[in-house]
């Protein structure tokens, strides 16, 4: 490649035309913060709950921030209409109007310039182009999907942020993929908590209310609430106990593979499956919390004409979401409708390798062989049986007592 010998003015010019002409930040200088509820995209943030809301407000004013003082990446994932394109624009149009630097470009039309500089007609050079996306102050990466991606332009995506990581320039990216699905490396680079800030949007969805969690009972267990010395016990059952919260509070912090509590009701396992899903809440991390004989009933319900979901979409999110929570797995799987149901989704989740907690009261033994055989592998699963007894057992009837 013969060197550029333009002076740095030119040099200046230049890298301002090629942010020009392949930037399409253009048609979408009308998304800005002033035209963003806080609490959701417009016209959607009345169908959130309050919750939901107030999440989107703190990723609202995450983006601000960031706007303000573009440093470090800024990663905004969820699915198509959660409002995460609408930031990304937001934050690129304030930059331009602070007289920044920025280029936006979606993931697919990126990768179609650079297809396009190999042809004899460009007039940019492949390594032209690549050097001033890879190097901008400010990159607004849009729609980042890895499913269908072919080899080259997987490497080529790679390339572009493995150098802005390790150049520490700052980046946004909006992705529709689970981060635990992502890249590796990417994910990698991602856990640097130091230097990335990862949001997780979920839209507005009558899903919101079939979390278990929107129960109060359940929405105050917390680890610092629940009891695990309990000093009326044995030693050996208080070690059990305290070894099965230790288990629950380094999943919590990084779920990873699926954690199966086992035991007598009363015995915790709940409020700690319950704690886990709270804590990932408190991370503005995505958490689906059922209990498993509702969960049959709401997907009864998606087959009723005046169903706010259908049930595919109901299906769907369970074997997608990011982390599941199924509690109180037992004798009501026994039918034959709700077996198949329950292995397609602990199949498909086994498969894709997807964060799963499950509490029950059955023995291994007792569960659907095509289930249990799963349960077991200890490539993905730890089986842990609680040994404590029912702590409401251990309290007078006229006390008022937790509900584990």
């Amino acid at each position: 490649m013969v060197p550029c010998r333009c002076s740095k003015g030119e040099l200046r010019k230049k890298k301002t035309e090629y942010l020009e002409k392949y930037s399409n930040l253009g048609s979408l200088a009308q998304l800005t913060f002033d035209n963003l509820s806080s609490k959701g995209r417009p016209g959607r943030h009345s169908e959130r709950s309050e919750e939901s809301q107030k999440y989107f407000a703190q990723v609202y004013q995450a983006a601000r921030a960031f706007a303000d003082n573009a440093q470090g990446w800024l990663v905004f994932s969820g699915p198509s209409g959660s409002g995460k394109t609408h930031l990304a624009c937001a934050i690129a149009n304030h930059r331009i109007s602070l007289g920044q630097p920025v280029f936006y470009i979606s993931a697919a039309d990126l990768l179609d310039h650079l297809r396009s500089a190999f042809s004899p007609t460009s007039d940019t050079t492949y390594d032209e182009l690549f050097e001033q996306v890879k190097n901008v102050p400010l990159l607004v990466l849009d729609d980042l999907t890895q499913g269908s991606a072919t080899a080259w332009a997987k490497e080529k995506l790679e390339q572009l942020l493995h150098h802005r990581f390790n150049t520490r320039l700052a980046t946004v990216i909006t992705t529709d993929a689970s981060l635990e699905r992502m890249d590796e490396r990417l994910r990698g680079h991602l856990s640097d908590s130091e230097f990335c800030q990862v949001w997780t949007i979920e839209p507005a969805s009558p899903l919101e209310s079939k979390s278990g969690l929107e129960l109060e009972l359940l929405r105050n267990m917390t680890f610092d609430n629940f009891d695990h010395k309990r000093l009326e016990l044995p030693q050996e059952q208080r070690q059990n106990l305290r070894q099965a919260y230790n288990l629950a509070v380094e999943f919590a912090r990084s779920p990873e593979g699926w954690l199966i509590f086992h035991g007598l009701n009363g015995c915790g396992k709940t409020h700690l499956a319950a704690a886990i899903a709270n804590y990932r809440r408190a991370q503005g991390k995505p958490v689906l919390f059922v209990v498993v004989p509702d969960l049959l009933d709401h997907l009864r319900s998606t087959f009723s004409p005046d169903s706010k979901i259908s049930y595919d979409e109901f299906s769907e999110k369970l074997k997608e979401t990011p982390l599941l929570i199924l509690d109180d797995f037992g004798e009501q799987s026994a039918t034959p409708w709700a077996q198949e149901k329950l292995y397609q989704l602990i199949n498909y989740r086994y498969n894709a390798r997807l964060p799963m907690v499950v509490t029950t009261c059955l023995s291994l033994d007792e569960i659907e062989t095509r289930i249990s055989s799963r349960m077991v592998d200890p490539r993905i699963s730890l089986v842990f049986n609680i040994t404590a007894p029912d702590y409401r057992g251990n309290v007078k009837p006229t006390r008022q007592t937790k509900r584990y």
